[in-house]
């Protein structure tokens, strides 16, 4: 891919449009509003970055599917109310308002980290409807089973009492020291890469609500039987791309898959750390087009 054809950060921006869920503003993309014809396709980021990440898939995603994607409640472009109780379950509420607000009946997911966790919410409602929405969900790196997840120092700070003055205090370098230790080795961000995830996280005051958002980790844990629950109960496809040398949810993670769900496209990209669709887009795109032709019918 062309680097001309990746959308830097302003032009991500101009390419979608704030709206109202809820009372609060919720920054979307639709790659094609409208467009009933082509298979409508979920994009679900992860902590402590936004929808940009996905930047590098989005031209070629986009020639095959109509893309939706949004930077979550207190990430990115969205509001950061400062008060707000953020859970999981919160944010699955806003990614469906936006797929129904969008006219979309039917979609996949591809999701990461704590995207992750919003998609398996997703899915474990699926499961319960009569008529299923959801086609396939694909999941990246993340924490899909609480007892695998390795949190970074910075995590287990943020959750203690200390979390609201180390998010306020979290400076570019402290973040991109926790960022850089968890990509591979041999695909390290750049520095452009690097200030674009710092320009998201610290708009509109989003280092003094990290310590909120970061309270997903329990969550996590209350809703282990629900959310993995949903994994065994599926009955749409399933894929995991998973970068093995991530140090937070690396082989150890794609381990516990093999051992818990035991079915689905499973696929581990070597040297690749936690963030494989920024550092190894070429590969996530084929392996998830590879998940996809295996399942025909979704």
């Amino acid at each position: 891919m062309a680097t001309e054809d990746v959308p830097d950060l302003p032009q991500w921006r101009s390419l979608g449009r704030d709206i109202a869920v809820a009372g609060q503003r919720i920054f979307c993309i639709d790659s094609a509003p409208g467009d009933q014809a082509r298979p409508a396709l979920l994009l679900l980021h992860g902590f402590p970055t936004a929808s940009w990440d996905f930047a590098r898939l989005w031209p070629q995603l986009g020639a095959q599917f109509r893309v939706i994607t949004l930077d979550l409640l207190g990430f990115g472009f969205s509001g950061k109310p400062r008060a707000h109780d953020y859970s999981i379950v919160g944010q699955a509420d806003i990614a469906e308002a936006i797929v129904a607000a969008s006219g979309v009946e039917r979609h996949h997911v591809l999701a990461h980290d704590y995207g992750d966790s919003v998609a398996q919410e997703l899915l474990a409602r699926d499961n319960a409807r009569a008529q299923h929405r959801i086609d396939s969900v694909c999941f990246l790196n993340g924490g899909l089973f609480p007892e695998t997840h390795r949190p970074r120092l910075i995590q287990r700070l943020l959750c203690s009492p200390l979390g609201p003055l180390v998010g306020a205090m979290t400076s570019r370098r402290t973040f991109r020291r926790s960022m850089t230790a968890i990509f591979g080795p041999s695909t390290q961000p750049g520095a452009g890469d690097l200030d674009a995830f710092w320009t998201l996280l610290v708009r509109d005051g989003g280092r003094r609500i990290m310590h909120r958002l970061i309270r997903y980790l329990p969550e996590r844990v209350r809703q282990r039987e629900r959310w993995v629950g949903a994994l065994s109960a599926a009955r749409c496809p399933l894929a995991l791309i998973d970068g093995n040398a991530d140090p937070v949810s690396g082989t150890h993670m794609v381990a516990r898959w093999r051992e818990m769900v035991g079915t689905g496209y499973v696929a581990e990209l070597a040297g690749i750390g936690h963030y494989p669709h920024v550092e190894a887009p070429q590969q996530v795109l084929a392996h998830y087009r590879a998940f996809l032709a295996g399942n025909p019918g979704v």
